[in-house]
């Protein structure tokens, strides 16, 4: 039975000794990581793929890094235009490394420290294309030029470090606030001045339509009064051919007619007064025994 324990204890302490040599012999590598592996402090190798890989213990070792996109948000900065303007720009770089060994000796493989060199050499890059541009071309006119412009001057700019710049946004784009505020201003102003423009240009044409319709209005008022006067005439005058041919028939009755017409119409009220002539012409029929025989053969 000893025996047995013994034999056990003699495959057992070669095994565990396998065991313990093969874990600081082996390392495994993810999609995401970039891996440099050292001999004594050198660098020996960096381009390992995804999978499980051999190292000589105590002789290499392994530093892993995170191979991703990763994200600065780079601090607001303040720059100036071709008309030495105050601008605030906050943006933001996508970046992530390219060359592990030289990512390492660049700044020792620490992220921080590849940030703030990164950082700088975007600040940087703003500062020459901001400088060249006026406020209007930098806040609107030209953003995408100027990101891409960065992006690209960026990236070469990292290959230093090690790193690939992805990608450079803008954010935004500030004024100080006492720019602001006068700029606030001045657009105010402005725009008032193009209010005030439409709506004098609206009172004219407003001005302009009224009088047209005036004197439209003038118009047919003017060809209306001549139509009326033009049918008046004209029922004037067939009434008095009517009234002519019926005076040509018995001019004697059409006389007593229209004579007691006129006295209709001058005795229409009880307080009318004529001061006349009992001999005059108006009161023919009253003392005239033609008119009287003539009224009472009608």
């Amino acid at each position: 039975m000893s025996t047995t324990r013994m034999s056990f204890g003699f495959v057992l302490v070669p095994l565990a000794v396998l065991v313990i040599l093969a874990s600081f012999s082996l390392f495994t590598v993810n999609e995401w990581e970039r891996v440099i592996m050292f001999r004594l402090g050198e660098i020996v190798r960096t381009d390992f793929k995804p999978g499980l890989h051999l190292k000589i213990p105590f002789i290499n070792n392994v530093r892993k890094f995170d191979g991703r996109i990763l994200t600065l948000d780079v601090e607001p900065e303040r720059f100036l235009t071709v008309e030495k303007k105050n601008v605030i720009v906050d943006s933001f770089v996508k970046w992530r490394i390219a060359d592990v060994g030289r990512y390492y000796t660049a700044v020792m493989g620490d992220e921080i420290q590849a940030q703030r060199r990164l950082e700088q050499i975007i600040k940087d890059g703003m500062r020459g294309e901001f400088g060249k541009r006026t406020l209007k071309e930098v806040v609107s006119g030209e953003r995408r030029q100027i990101m891409d412009i960065l992006t690209r001057k960026a990236n070469q700019a990292a290959k230093d470090i090690g790193i690939e710049v992805v990608d450079v946004r803008i954010k935004r784009v500030d004024l100080p606030e006492q720019v602001s505020n006068a700029v606030f201003r001045r657009m105010e102003a402005e725009r008032a001045r193009v209010a005030k423009e439409y709506r004098s240009r609206g009172a004219e044409a407003a001005e302009r339509i009224r009088a047209d319709a005036d004197r439209q209005r003038q118009v047919l008022l003017a060809d209306a009064y001549r139509d009326a006067e033009k049918i008046r005439g004209e029922g004037d005058a067939k009434a008095a051919e009517i009234y002519a041919r019926a005076y040509r028939k018995d001019p004697d009755f059409f006389a007593f007619y229209r004579s007691l017409q006129s006295y209709r119409e001058a005795f229409h009220g009880r307080r009318d007064l004529f001061v006349l002539r009992p001999d005059s012409e108006f009161f023919q029929y009253f003392r005239s025994e033609r008119g009287k025989h003539g009224a009472q053969g009608r």
